[in-house]
C-alpha cells in the first residue's frame, strides 16, 4: 500500500508560508472529495430507488393485463425489497456517515483555524505598535498576554485541523471501498436467491414478455411510419398556411359561427397615454368570452357577450381592431386579429352570440337561417349622398365621388314590395349638414364660447311636459312606401341588419335620443349639437323588435321641396329595452292630443306620476343599468 502524505504537526506553531501552501493542497483535496462524495451518494440513492419494481400491485392496469403473472411479480417484489434493504445498510449508510462525520468535521475545523489565525494576526499587529520611548509596562504585559493566548489558540486549532486532514487521507480510502463492497455483496446475494427461487417456468414468462415487447414495437413502427407520412403531407401544403392574412381580397369567411377560438392581441392601458398589447388565446363558451394565457391550466372569464355589441375601431394605427361594448354602453375590451378572415369571423361570431342564438334548440340552423336572410338583402350605400339622389332607387349607377352604391332592382328582395320598394338604398351614418350646424350655433346671436345653449332652446325644453334621454346607436335608415302597420319597421330592421352583415359594416354612430312632448332629437354626446330633429306629429309609426328587445325603429313623414311627402324608417340599437323608448314616444303623442282638450290633459296628468315641477315622470331604470350619470338622463321627464 503506498504511503500517505501528511501535514507535519511540528510546523503548526510556526505557520510558515510553505506550511500554508501545503495546507491549501490538502484543503483542495478535501473539497474535491466532498463534491465527489455528494455525486456518489446521489448515484447510490438512484440505485436504491430503482429496486422498487415497476409492476407493483398498485398498478391496477398492468395487473389486470398480466393477471396470471401476479405470482411472479410478487416474488420479484420480495427479492427487490430484500436487495433494497441490504443496499441501504451496506452501501448508502456508510457514505452518508462519512460525509456527515468526517467531511463535516474537516469543514468545521477549517473555519475555526481561520478564525484563530485572524485573531493571532490582529494581536501581533497590536503588539508591534507598542511605543519604544515611552514604554508602559502594564500595557505591554496586557498585550503580550493577549498575543500568548491568541498564539496558543491558533496552535491548538491548527493541531486539530492537521490531525483531521491526516486522518482523512486514510478514511477516504475506506469510505470509497465500503459502499462498493456492500453493493457487490448485495447484487451477488440477489442473484443467488433469484436462481434458487425461480425454476424453468421463468423461461415461459420471459418468452411471453419478449413476444409482447415485439408486438408493441411493431405497432410503434407502424405508427411512426404513419406519422412520418402525415408529417410530409402537412409540410407539403401551400405557403399561404404559414403567411398571416394571405388572402386579403376574398377570404372564405364563415358567418354562421356560434363558437370561435384563436389568438388575439388584447389592448391593456398601462398609464394615462400608454398602452400595451398582449397576445392571448381567446375562446367562446356559451355566452362568455374566455381568455387563457399560455401555460395556464384553464381559462378565465373576460367578457359576458349577452346583449353586447361589437364594432370595428381604429386603434393606434393597427389593422383589424374591434371593440366589444357592454349592454350599458360602456366601452369594453379592444382586440386585434391577425388577418381579415379572423377579424370578420370574430365579429360575426360575437354578433351571433350576443343575439343569444346559442340558447336555441338548433343554434347552427338559426345562424344559417340568419345568414341566408342576409344574403337576400339589398346592397347598401355607406355614406350620405345628396338627399334627392337617395330617393331615386331606379338609378343603377356607382357614384365614386360620394362613395355611394345604388343597387339595381334585380338585386333587391321581393318579400314586401308594398312596404319597401325594391332597390331602396340604405344609409348607415348620420352626418350633420353644414347649414344645420350654422342654424344651431350662429342663429340670431353669436354662439356662446362656453358651449351653453341658446335661451330659446332652454325655454323650449322647460315648456315641454316630457323630457327623456336614451343612449342609442344609429343602424340605418331607408325610404318606405307605407306606415299603416308596424311590419314596415320590422322589414326595415331586417334589411338594415342583413345589409350590414353582408357588407361588413360594423361602425355605429352613438347619440343621445331626447324624447320630448314636441319632438325627437338626436344629440351628439360630445359636442351636444343636435344632429337631426323630428317633430313628434310626423312620427307615424314606432315599434321595438319582437325578439331583440334593444332594437327600436320609427317611421317619419318628410316634406320635400316641391311639396311632395315621403316616408323614411329609422332603425336604432338602444342600451335599454326598446319598449321604454316606445312608451316615451307614445306618452309624448298622448300629451300632444291631450293639450287640445284641458280636461283630457288633466285626466292624463292624474294617471301618470308627476315630478315636483309638474312634469311627467317615467318609471325608467336606465340610469341604474347604465351605471353612469349622464346629463339630462334622469328618471323624471
Amino acid at each position: 500500500m503506498p504511503a500517505v502524505d501528511k501535514l507535519l504537526l511540528e510546523e503548526a506553531l510556526q505557520d510558515s508560508p510553505q506550511t500554508r501552501s501545503l495546507l491549501s493542497v490538502f484543503e483542495e483535496d478535501a473539497g474535491t472529495l466532498t463534491e465527489y462524495t455528494n455525486q456518489l451518494l446521489q448515484a447510490m440513492q438512484r440505485v436504491y430507488g430503482a429496486q422498487h419494481f415497476a409492476l407493483g400491485k398498485g398498478d391496477e392496469e398492468v395487473i389486470s393485463t398480466l393477471h396470471y403473472f401476479s405470482k411472479v411479480v410478487d416474488e420479484l417484489n420480495i427479492l427487490h425489497s430484500e436487495l433494497a434493504k441490504q443496499l441501504a445498510d451496506t452501501m448508502v449508510l456508510p457514505i452518508i456517515q462519512f460525509r456527515e462525520k468526517d467531511l463535516t468535521e474537516v469543514s468545521t475545523l477549517k473555519d475555526l483555524f481561520g478564525l484563530a489565525s485572524n485573531e493571532h494576526d490582529v494581536s501581533m499587529a497590536k503588539y508591534s505598535r507598542l511605543p519604544k520611548r515611552k514604554e508602559n509596562e502594564k500595557l505591554k504585559a496586557e498585550v503580550a498576554k493577549e498575543v500568548a493566548n491568541a498564539r496558543r489558540k491558533q496552535h491548538l486549532s491548527s493541531l486539530q485541523y492537521y490531525c483531521a486532514l491526516n486522518a482523512l487521507q486514510y478514511r477516504k480510502r475506506v469510505a470509497m471501498m465500503e459502499p462498493m463492497l456492500g453493493y457487490t455483496r448485495g447484487q451477488i446475494n440477489f442473484f443467488k436467491k433469484g436462481a434458487e427461487m425461480f425454476s424453468k417456468r421463468m423461461d415461459g414468462f420471459l418468452s411471453s414478455v419478449s413476444d409482447m415487447v415485439q408486438s408493441i414495437q411493431g405497432e410503434l413502427d407502424a405508427e411512426a411510419e404513419k406519422m412520418r407520412v402525415s408529417q410530409q403531407d402537412l409540410i407539403a401544403v401551400n405557403e399561404s398556411v404559414y403567411t398571416p392574412d394571405s388572402d386579403v381580397t376574398s377570404p372564405a369567411i364563415n358567418r354562421n359561427l356560434i363558437q370561435k377560438a384563436g389568438y388575439l392581441n388584447l389592448r391593456n392601458k398601462t398609464g394615462l397615454v400608454t398602452t400595451t398589447w398582449e397576445r392571448l388565446y381567446f375562446f367562446t363558451q356559451g355566452g362568455n368570452l374566455m381568455c387563457q394565457p399560455r401555460g395556464a391550466v384553464a381559462g378565465g372569464l373576460i367578457q359576458d357577450l349577452d346583449n353586447c355589441s361589437v364594432m370595428a375601431v381604429d386603434c393606434e394605427d393597427r389593422r383589424y381592431c374591434f371593440q366589444i361594448t357592454t349592454p350599458t354602453g360602456k366601452a369594453g375590451i379592444t382586440l386585434q386579429a391577425e388577418s381579415k378572415k379572423e377579424y370578420e369571423e370574430w365579429i360575426c361570431a360575437i354578433n351571433n352570440i350576443s343575439r343569444q342564438i346559442y340558447l336555441t334548440d338548433n343554434p347552427e340552423a338559426a345562424a344559417i337561417k340568419l345568414n341566408q336572410t342576409a344574403l337576400q338583402a339589398v346592397t347598401p350605400i355607406t355614406s350620405f349622398g345628396k338627399k334627392h339622389e337617395a330617393h331615386h332607387p331606379s338609378q343603377n349607377v356607382r357614384n365614386m365621388e360620394n362613395d355611394k352604391i345604388v343597387p339595381s332592382e334585380s338585386a333587391a328582395i321581393q318579400d314586401s314590395p308594398q312596404l319597401i320598394a325594391p332597390g331602396t338604398p340604405i344609409q348607415f351614418d348620420i352626418v350633420l349638414p353644414a347649414t344645420e350646424f350654422l342654424d344651431q350655433n350662429r342663429g340670431g346671436r353669436r354662439a356662446n364660447p362656453f358651449g351653453e345653449s341658446e335661451d330659446s332652446g332652454k325655454d323650449e325644453e322647460e315648456d315641454s311636459l316630457l323630457q327623456q334621454m336614451f343612449i342609442v346607436r344609429f343602424l340605418g335608415s331607408m325610404a318606405v312606401q307605407s306606415d299603416s302597420t308596424s311590419e314596415v319597421i320590422y322589414e326595415a330592421m331586417r334589411q338594415v341588419l342583413a345589409a350590414r352583415a353582408i357588407h361588413n359594416i360594423f361602425r355605429m354612430t352613438e347619440s343621445h335620443l331626447m324624447v320630448t312632448s314636441k319632438n325627437l332629437r338626436l344629440i351628439d354626446p360630445q359636442t351636444q349639437v343636435t344632429r337631426t330633429s323630428f317633430e313628434l306629429p310626423t312620427v307615424t309609426q314606432f315599434a321595438a323588435h319582437q325578439d331583440n328587445k334593444r332594437l327600436i325603429g320609427f317611421v317619419v313623414h318628410l316634406s320635400e321641396a316641391l311639396g311632395e311627402e315621403s316616408m323614411s324608417a329609422y332603425v336604432f340599437e338602444s342600451n335599454t329595452e326598446g319598449e321604454k323608448i316606445c312608451y316615451a314616444i307614445g306618452l309624448g303623442k298622448e300629451i300632444i292630443e291631450a293639450q287640445k282638450d284641458p280636461e283630457a290633459l288633466a285626466q292624463l296628468m292624474k294617471s301618470v306620476p308627476l315630478t315636483n315641477d309638474g312634469k311627467f315622470m317615467l318609471l325608467n331604470d336606465e340610469s341604474a343599468e347604465d351605471g353612469t350619470a349622464h346629463e339630462g338622463e334622469e328618471s323624471e321627464a
